[in-house]
C-alpha cells in the first residue's frame, strides 16, 4: 500500500503559542511546515532563525500563493480567530484552531457550518483533553471506578501572563470547561460566576464559576492572574474515590484517594449515625501515567483526523459548547452571579 504524503502545515500568528506549533508538525513524521504568518517581522525572523526551511508571509491574503498547503493552524488572539479562520476554510483547508474558537457563539456556529460546506476538518486546540494525566482521569470515571460523581473543581492560578483581548476566565478557565464538559461528557445545565478587576484593568483578573451538571452534580472552577502561587489542578469527587490531577506535578500528575462517604439504608444500618453516612478510608494510589507532550498528542490526532477523515476529539461542536459556558460566565458575571441557564 502507497505510503499517505505528509501534511502540509500553515501556521498562522507565531507568537508563544504559535512557535510550539511550527516545531511539534515539524517534528511528526507524517507532516511538514510550508509557510508561518504574522504581521510581526520580528517573530518572522525567529522562525527564519530556528526554522529556515519555513517560508515567512505577513498576511493571510497572500498565504495561499504558496504551494503545497493543506492545512491551517490558527493560534492568535481569541478576538481573531473567525477572521483567520474563515478564509482558510473558504480555501478548502483543514483548520486546527487555538481555544477559543472564537469568542461568540455565533461566529462559532458560522465557523462549523462553514467547516461543513467546504468539507474539511475543523478541530479546536483544547489541548488538556490529550494530557495523559486528564485521560487517566476519564478512564477511571468511565470504569466507574469513583462510584457516584458528586462534585469538581479546579484551580487555575498564576501571576499572569495578563492578556489583553480577554479576562481571566476566558484564558484560563476555558481550559477547566473543556475538561469538566469531557470528563462527563456533555455540557453544563446552567452556570453563575463572579469576577473582579483586582488589577484595576477593563477585564475580569480573578473569577469563581459553579457548573451544574445533571445527575446532581456540581462543579466549580478559580481561575487568576492575581496569585503569586502557580496550580494547575482538577479534582474529582466521588462515593467510593477522589482522583486529583496535578499538572505542576510531575511526578504524581494522578493520585487516587481510596476515601469515600456513602449513605446506607435503614435496614442496613446498626446505629443512626451508620444510618446517616457510611465512612470509607483505603489507601491512595499514585497510577502509572504515559509521559507525553500534550501538544504532541492534539497535534497528531489532527493529523489522523485528515488522513482518515475522522471526526475529532475536540471538534467544532466541543468549542461551541465551551464557547456557550463561557458566554454565560459572563453574563452571569455581568449580573453579580445570577445563574444563566444554557439551551
Amino acid at each position: 500500500m502507497a505510503e499517505k504524503p505528509a501534511i502540509g502545515i500553515a501556521v498562522v500568528g507565531c507568537g508563544y503559542w504559535g512557535i510550539n506549533y511550527v516545531r511539534v508538525f515539524s517534528e511528526l513524521p507524517n507532516s511538514h511546515v510550508v509557510a508561518v504568518c504574522d504581521m510581526s517581522e520580528e517573530r518572522l525572523n525567529v522562525v527564519k532563525q530556528r526554522f529556515p526551511q519555513v517560508e515567512v508571509v505577513k498576511s493571510v491574503d497572500t498565504l495561499f500563493d504558496i504551494p503545497g498547503i493543506d492545512a491551517v493552524v490558527i493560534s492568535t488572539q481569541a478576538s481573531t480567530h473567525y477572521e483567520a479562520a474563515s478564509p482558510c476554510i473558504a480555501a478548502k483547508r483543514h483548520v486546527l484552531i487555538e481555544k477559543p474558537i472564537t469568542i461568540t457563539t455565533e461566529d462559532a456556529q458560522k465557523l462549523m457550518d462553514e467547516a461543513a460546506a467546504a468539507q474539511v476538518t475543523l478541530m479546536v486546540g483544547h489541548t488538556f483533553i490529550y494530557n495523559s494525566g486528564v485521560q487517566k482521569v476519564r478512564s477511571y470515571i468511565d470504569q466507574g471506578n469513583l462510584g457516584h460523581i458528586y462534585y469538581m473543581y479546579a484551580r487555575r492560578t498564576n501571576l499572569g501572563p495578563i492578556r489583553q483581548d480577554v479576562n481571566a476566565l476566558w484564558d484560563l478557565a476555558t481550559h477547566d470547561v473543556a475538561i469538566f464538559n469531557y470528563l462527563l461528557n456533555t455540557p453544563p445545565k446552567w452556570v453563575s460566576a463572579v469576577g473582579s478587576n483586582i488589577l484595576h484593568r477593563e477585564q475580569e483578573d480573578v473569577g469563581f464559576v459553579a457548573l451544574s451538571y445533571g445527575n446532581n452534580i456540581l462543579g466549580h472552577i478559580h481561575a487568576s492572574w492575581a496569585d503569586p502561587n502557580k496550580v494547575r489542578e482538577v479534582v474529582v469527587v466521588g462515593s467510593d474515590r477522589r482522583v486529583v490531577f496535578d499538572d505542576t506535578n510531575p511526578l504524581e500528575r494522578v493520585r487516587i484517594f481510596e476515601k469515600g462517604v456513602t449513605t446506607v439504608s435503614e435496614k442496613s444500618a446498626d446505629s443512626y449515625g451508620e444510618y446517616s453516612l457510611l465512612m470509607r478510608d483505603g489507601d491512595i494510589i499514585s497510577p502509572k501515567v504515559e509521559v507525553s507532550e500534550p501538544l504532541k498528542n492534539q497535534c497528531r490526532h489532527f493529523l489522523e483526523c485528515v488522513m482518515n477523515n475522522r471526526r475529532p476529539m475536540t471538534g467544532g461542536q466541543e468549542g461551541l459548547d465551551v464557547v456557550k459556558v463561557m458566554a454565560a460566565i459572563n453574563q452571569s458575571m455581568k449580573s453579580n452571579g445570577v445563574p444563566v441557564e444554557l439551551s
